[in-house]
């Protein structure tokens, strides 16, 4: 890694270039940020120019990392979808009372294409505002989570 990162006086992340060119206001953002995200990062300037890549976030030494994932977990919002609760109906739209990694909440779900498909049994799914919702492995979850969402598969 050719460059250190920081926090400013105002919490701002800098970055610290290889010819000491300090970057004010750096920004990470993930390539891929649900099928790899610890694989393909990279730090934006206020301006929009890449300053940086990093291929994988474990070659990152520890305190850079930890800047990185506090300025990511402000930035990221796709909370994981743990157990279905109930659905008001099975026809779209819809209204789901689910229970995430961070809390329980309730979203509605427009129609069936707003549930994607991805990589293996994972699952997107894209509420009426925009929100992101993520299914990890849709057949670890509950029987009863299981028979709602399949429903609408």
């Amino acid at each position: 890694m050719d460059f250190q990162l920081e926090r400013n006086s105002f919490g701002r992340l800098v970055l610290i270039d290889a010819a000491g060119a300090r970057h004010e206001g750096v920004v990470p953002v993930r390539a891929f940020p649900i099928a790899a995200p610890d694989e393909g990062l990279s730090l934006i300037s206020t301006e929009g120019r890449e300053l940086a890549w990093i291929a994988r976030l474990v070659e990152v030494p520890a305190a850079a990392r930890t800047l990185l994932d506090e300025e990511l977990s402000h930035r990221e919002f796709v909370p994981v979808v743990k157990r279905i609760k109930s659905v008001s109906t099975f026809s779209t739209p819809s209204i789901w009372q689910v229970e995430t990694d961070r809390g329980e909440t309730q979203f509605v779900l427009k129609a069936e294409e707003d549930i994607r498909r991805l990589e293996g049994p994972d699952l997107l799914i894209t509420d009426s505002h925009g929100i992101q919702f993520l299914v990890r492995d849709r057949w670890a979850l509950d029987k009863v989570s299981r028979r709602m969402l399949e429903r609408f598969l």
